[in-house]
């Protein structure tokens, strides 16, 4: 058996993912990126395929995404993590039907893509100069609140009042903003409620750029946060689909193309 690697090496994570020859996910891993990108990526790598018992000769084509993409050297090619998430997407979301928009939140900057029907990249915005709506800022409100950022879903969903106004675009001027409400008697409830609508305010600017179609596909360890999806689907007015394993949709889209280049390599010889 032939299999084929996808490695995403963002700035805060790396996520690996391995397919077959029919492009089934086999399985996948993610690690903290660190100081060494090249180190940590090469670990997981080795460490996900002794767990999944796939001798690394049988690994035959990898395409490395990302950040730092180009630091993994022993990759067979690069791509850009725009095209990645977009085939991951798409394969993703088979049973889902036609992805036409993805919104990506990743932990330091979020996109908004648009495919047109044969799943090409039409067009794409990020936001990347600010981290008030990623995934390090909720770390840093979790932090703030003294609850864990797997907890914030549940908080969300415990607030009975309006949606508190968190206006700052900055994620500094927007930590001492919750700071405020904190000591202005706010409850964590809707401060966390108040977060997250004003993230998905944020998203569906980026994604008004790009043109909002159905259907939407939410990808990034955020989407994990059943709060954040239920507000960003309130704002945009859509059902969003979001996958069983988010945070590999770009892994998963690099060793989908990964199995593709290995094809037509082969046909061409």
């Amino acid at each position: 058996m032939r299999y084929f690697a996808g490695i995403d090496i963002g700035s805060t994570a790396i996520k690996i993912s391995i397919v077959d020859e029919n492009k089934n996910l086999i399985g996948h891993k993610i690690s903290a990126s660190g100081s060494m990108f090249y180190k940590y990526a090469q670990e997981t790598l080795s460490e996900l395929l002794r767990e999944l018992k796939i001798d690394e000769s049988e690994v035959v084509y990898t395409v490395a995404t990302g950040y730092g993409r180009k630091l993994f050297k022993e990759a067979d090619e690069n791509v850009s993590e725009i095209t990645a998430n977009a085939i991951g997407a798409q394969q993703s979301a088979k049973s889902y039907g036609e992805i036409k928009t993805i919104i990506n939140i990743g932990g330091q900057d979020s996109k908004a893509i648009s495919l047109d029907t044969e799943g090409n990249v039409v067009n794409f915005a990020m936001n990347d100069r600010c981290a008030a709506g990623t995934g390090k800022f909720l770390d840093v409100v979790a932090m703030n609140l003294e609850i864990g950022v797997d907890e914030l879903s549940e908080y969300h969903f415990k607030s009975t009042g309006t949606p508190l106004s968190i206006s700052s675009t900055c994620a500094v001027f927007a930590e001492s903003e919750i700071i405020g409400l904190l000591g202005n008697n706010h409850s964590v409830e809707d401060i966390v409620s108040g977060v997250h609508y004003s993230i998905a305010k944020r998203i569906v600017k980026l994604v008004k750029r790009v043109g909002v179609k159905e259907n939407v596909y939410f990808d990034g360890g955020p989407a994990l946060n059943r709060g954040l999806v239920s507000a960003i689907e309130n704002e945009l007015g859509h059902k969003i689909f979001v996958p069983s394993y988010p945070q590999i949709t770009t892994s998963y889209g690099a060793a989908v193309l990964a199995c593709d280049a290995y094809v037509c390599n082969i046909e061409s010889e």
